[in-house]
Protein backbone atom coordinates (compact mmCIF):
# COMPACT_ATOMS: atom_id res chain seq x y z
CA UNK A 1 0.00 0.00 0.00
CA UNK A 2 1.37 3.79 -0.66
CA UNK A 3 2.20 5.40 2.29
CA UNK A 4 2.05 8.74 0.76
CA UNK A 5 -1.25 9.28 -0.39
CA UNK A 6 -2.84 9.41 3.08
CA UNK A 7 -5.33 13.05 3.62
CA UNK A 8 -6.40 14.61 7.33
CA UNK A 9 -9.08 16.96 6.14
CA UNK A 10 -10.44 19.35 9.09
CA UNK A 11 -13.39 21.31 8.67
CA UNK A 12 -12.31 24.70 9.16
CA UNK A 13 -15.85 25.98 9.15
CA UNK A 14 -16.35 24.44 12.86
CA UNK A 15 -17.60 26.87 15.03
CA UNK A 16 -18.40 24.29 18.21
CA UNK A 17 -21.96 24.75 17.94
CA UNK A 18 -21.60 28.41 19.45
CA UNK A 19 -22.27 31.61 17.52
CA UNK A 20 -18.66 33.75 17.08
CA UNK A 21 -17.98 37.38 16.73
CA UNK A 22 -16.87 38.87 13.93
CA UNK A 23 -13.23 38.78 12.66
CA UNK A 24 -12.64 35.84 15.60
CA UNK A 25 -11.26 32.31 14.06
CA UNK A 26 -13.80 29.07 14.08
CA UNK A 27 -12.33 26.68 16.56
CA UNK A 28 -11.90 24.67 12.76
CA UNK A 29 -9.86 27.11 11.91
CA UNK A 30 -7.78 27.32 15.24
CA UNK A 31 -7.09 23.20 14.80
CA UNK A 32 -6.49 23.28 10.97
CA UNK A 33 -3.75 26.24 11.42
CA UNK A 34 -2.27 24.31 14.51
CA UNK A 35 -2.03 21.03 12.76
CA UNK A 36 -0.60 22.26 9.84
CA UNK A 37 2.27 23.94 12.29
CA UNK A 38 3.23 20.31 14.07
CA UNK A 39 5.05 17.70 11.99
CA UNK A 40 2.99 15.50 10.45
CA UNK A 41 3.98 11.90 9.20
CA UNK A 42 5.78 12.02 5.95
CA UNK A 43 3.83 11.67 3.27
CA UNK A 44 0.46 13.24 4.16
CA UNK A 45 -1.66 16.18 3.05
CA UNK A 46 -4.00 18.13 5.44
CA UNK A 47 -6.50 19.98 3.69
CA UNK A 48 -9.20 22.10 4.68
CA UNK A 49 -12.17 21.14 3.83
CA UNK A 50 -16.17 23.19 4.40
CA UNK A 51 -18.69 21.99 7.21
CA UNK A 52 -18.44 17.96 7.67
CA UNK A 53 -22.23 18.21 9.17
CA UNK A 54 -21.27 17.04 12.82
CA UNK A 55 -21.56 20.64 14.02
CA UNK A 56 -23.00 20.69 17.35
CA UNK A 57 -20.18 17.72 18.11
CA UNK A 58 -17.32 20.23 18.73
CA UNK A 59 -14.38 19.98 15.24
CA UNK A 60 -14.17 17.04 13.51
CA UNK A 61 -11.47 15.29 10.77
CA UNK A 62 -11.37 13.06 8.11
CA UNK A 63 -8.66 10.67 7.72
CA UNK A 64 -8.79 8.73 4.48
CA UNK A 65 -6.43 7.51 1.68
CA UNK A 66 -6.88 5.84 -1.53
CA UNK A 67 -7.68 1.94 -0.89
CA UNK A 68 -8.21 2.81 2.50
CA UNK A 69 -10.52 2.88 5.45
CA UNK A 70 -11.77 6.28 6.02
CA UNK A 71 -12.62 7.49 9.43
CA UNK A 72 -14.70 10.50 10.88
CA UNK A 73 -13.77 11.81 14.44
CA UNK A 74 -15.60 14.30 16.13
CA UNK A 75 -15.58 16.17 19.04
CA UNK A 76 -11.92 17.67 18.91
CA UNK A 77 -10.57 20.44 20.77
CA UNK A 78 -8.35 22.61 18.34
CA UNK A 79 -5.92 22.89 21.26
CA UNK A 80 -5.74 19.82 23.50
CA UNK A 81 -6.27 17.37 20.89
CA UNK A 82 -3.36 18.81 18.49
CA UNK A 83 -1.11 15.45 19.41
CA UNK A 84 -3.80 12.78 20.06
CA UNK A 85 -5.04 13.29 16.05
CA UNK A 86 -1.21 13.55 15.30
CA UNK A 87 -0.37 9.84 16.96
CA UNK A 88 -4.17 8.69 15.53
CA UNK A 89 -2.51 10.06 11.98
CA UNK A 90 0.37 7.84 12.07
CA UNK A 91 -0.81 5.09 13.46
CA UNK A 92 -3.43 5.18 10.62
CA UNK A 93 -0.87 5.85 8.12
CA UNK A 94 1.35 2.88 9.43
CA UNK A 95 -1.55 0.54 9.23
CA UNK A 96 -2.51 -2.23 5.88
CA UNK A 97 -5.69 -0.76 5.04
CA UNK A 98 -6.82 2.21 7.22
CA UNK A 99 -8.44 0.14 10.16
CA UNK A 100 -6.38 0.55 13.38
CA UNK A 101 -6.99 -1.87 15.86
CA UNK A 102 -9.55 -0.64 18.42
CA UNK A 103 -7.12 -0.63 21.53
CA UNK A 104 -4.00 1.07 19.70
CA UNK A 105 -6.04 3.77 18.68
CA UNK A 106 -5.66 7.03 20.67
CA UNK A 107 -8.09 6.82 23.41
CA UNK A 108 -10.36 9.91 22.23
CA UNK A 109 -10.58 8.35 18.85
CA UNK A 110 -12.30 5.05 20.07
CA UNK A 111 -14.81 7.55 22.10
CA UNK A 112 -15.46 9.52 19.16
CA UNK A 113 -15.48 7.98 15.92
CA UNK A 114 -18.57 9.55 13.68
CA UNK A 115 -17.87 6.95 10.97
CA UNK A 116 -16.27 4.42 9.48
CA UNK A 117 -16.20 4.00 5.23
CA UNK A 118 -14.93 1.27 3.56
CA UNK A 119 -12.53 2.16 0.63
CA UNK A 120 -13.73 2.81 -2.80
CA UNK A 121 -13.86 -0.31 -5.06
CA UNK A 122 -13.09 1.19 -8.76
Amino acid sequence: MDKSNVELLVCTTCKKGRSLPEGLKSPGQVLFDNLVAAEVPHGVRIKSVGCLANCSNGCSIVLRGQGLWSYVYGNLDEINHVETILDGLARYRESDDGRVPWRERPEHFRKNCVARIPPSED
